[in-house]
Formats: C-alpha cells, structure tokens, sequence
C-alpha cells in the first residue's frame, strides 16, 4: 500500500484492517451477469453461495441485483429490491462486512437500513431517484447522511449499454484519477470521512484491453489519489484476449452451458491478475473463485514472510 493511503476501512459495523489483503467474494443475484448468469439467480441460492464463499475464505460478501455486463439492461427498482434484500437479510447475520453492488439510492438506503456496511457503485454515487423532482434522493445524499457506511467509488466511462461501443481514447491513467479524486472530495465536501472511502479504477467498464491492462501495469499511480483501491478483474473480458479467444461480446446467450464452461478458461488469468493487482497496491480484490485466489494470496505472503 503506498505513503499516505490509510490501512484501515471504516464500514457500517467493520473497521477493516487492510495491512493485508482482503477477498471480496461476488454473490450476484441476477439471471444474466456474464460470468455466472443465472446460477444463483434465486434468493436460496444466493444465501448458499453466500455460505460457500465465506468457507472458501472471503473477507467481505458482494451482493448485487443488476447485471452490468456490456449491453446489459437496466432493472426496475421494485425488481432489484426483491433480489437483493432477503440475501442482505441473510448475509448481514454471517459476520463478515456485506457489500453492495447498486446505483440506485432508493436500494442503497433499504440495504443499509438492513445493517449492510458497504456501498460499491459502478456510477461513483452520481445517480439520483426521481431527478425530474424536488424531492429528488440522490446516492451522494444516502452515503452522506449514514454515519459510518464504507463506500467504494468506481471510474466508467459512459453508461453499461454504450460503455463498449465508444471506449475511452488514449491514456487511462489521468482520466481515472482526476475523475476518481473528483468523486471522493466531492464526498469529502459532504463530511464524509476520507477513511470510508475505497477507489476502483473500474476494469472493463469502457476501456479497452489496452487501456485495462495500462491500468493494471501503473496502478500504483493511483494510489496517489490516497485511498485504498479494490481491483475489479475476475472474469473479465480482457483476460480473453491474453488467450487469443475471440470473444462474443454482448450478444453471448448466458444460458448456453458451452458458453459458460469457457469462463473456466479465465480462472488462471483472473487468477495471475489479481496476484499483480495486490502486488501493485490493491487493498481489495473482488473475485468469482474466492477459494483459489485466497490460495495465491498465502502465496504472496509467504514469499513476503520468508523476505523478511
């Protein structure tokens, strides 16, 4: 972890000591996320990954109820509410710090009204409900007003149904930042304190594979913006091309069982990524194989051990 970036993450019900590395675990609760779409698409089944995850040794739990895979449709509020909130029920008894991935400020405030301890938004809390209204609720006002949610603030480049078809151009790096350093004073500004606070330079999410792994190979500059960062690569597209696969984009049936027995083709190279990212300053990896990344991780620290 670079100078100056704090080791700790301040959550609704966790202090989150990040003088090693912690193991989000990803529990998506949809039908068509592109890695797992489907598999734990129902409330028991997400309360039973939730489960397997923690035996496989994650840190924090990762809930989330829309799909934001390239091209992927937005989900009515009502709708993601039903997906999310009985799993945060359940995953808020387990004892480990619960996430959750949303950008609507409607679900931000039921979850955190459940007793969830982190907010991890794709948009950066730039999202509000009824924004045509004067009694618009803004994600911004949600976290603001919690007094100790942790929140993590991620960089993408225009919205998840174009993000992929106009990229970003050129160099990543000041992009990200001035955009990420942007979003957390913005929050600072609000009296939110800088320790619950986490960036991700947000891989994937309107960047080529250029751009992502530009990212990856200077993340340390990030650091420099002085909040931990969670890295975002399991599964992601981008490791595809490290294997000269043609990918099908957006338009891959997620319920074609040939197309999800290749995403196994992706564990080493998430696998490889996530070692760099921790090797490279993130405090948080957020994974689909909790149990073979925490393998690689005491690997890492054996090494750094047997150093010392």
């Amino acid at each position: 972890m670079g100078s100056g970036v704090t080791s700790r993450w301040q959550t609704s019900r966790f202090d989150i000591d990040l003088t090693m590395p912690k193991v989000m675990g990803i529990v998506n609760v949809t039908p068509d996320s592109f890695s797992d779409g489907g598999a734990h698409a129902t409330s028991n089944a997400a309360c039973a990954h939730c489960d397997l995850l923690l035996r496989d040794g994650a840190d924090i739990l990762d809930i989330g109820g829309e799909s934001t895979r390239p091209g992927a449709a937005s989900v009515a509020l009502q709708e993601e509410l039903a997906r999310v909130l009985p799993v945060v029920r359940y995953a808020v008894t387990l004892g480990v710090p619960v996430s959750v991935d949303t950008y609507k400020p409607a679900v931000m405030q039921a979850v955190l009204d459940l007793g969830a301890d982190i907010i991890n938004d794709i948009w950066a809390l730039r999202w509000s409900d009824g924004a045509a209204t004067t009694a618009a609720l803004s994600a911004e006002q949600v976290v603001a007003a919690h007094k100790h949610c942790g929140v993590c603030l991620m960089h993408m480049h225009r919205d998840p149904q174009t993000m992929q078809m106009a990229p970003m151009e050129g160099d990543p790096l000041p992009a990200v930042a001035r955009f990420l350093q942007a979003r957390a004073q913005a929050l600072r500004d609000r009296g939110v304190a800088s320790g619950r606070i986490c960036l991700d330079p947000g891989i994937g999410f309107g960047k080529t594979p250029a751009q992502n792994f530009a990212l990856l190979a200077r993340q340390e500059e990030l650091l420099e913006c002085g909040y931990p960062l969670l890295a975002g690569w399991s599964r992601k597209s981008s490791l595809a091309t490290v294997l000269q696969r043609e990918e099908q984009g957006s338009q891959v049936d997620m319920t074609d069982k040939t197309v999800m027995a290749d995403m196994s083709d992706r564990l080493a190279p998430s696998l490889a990524a996530a070692l760099l990212a921790v090797q490279r300053g993130a405090s948080v990896v957020r994974v689909h194989d909790v149990r073979q990344t925490v393998q690689v991780l005491a690997v890492l620290e054996a090494v750094k051990r047997a150093g010392n």
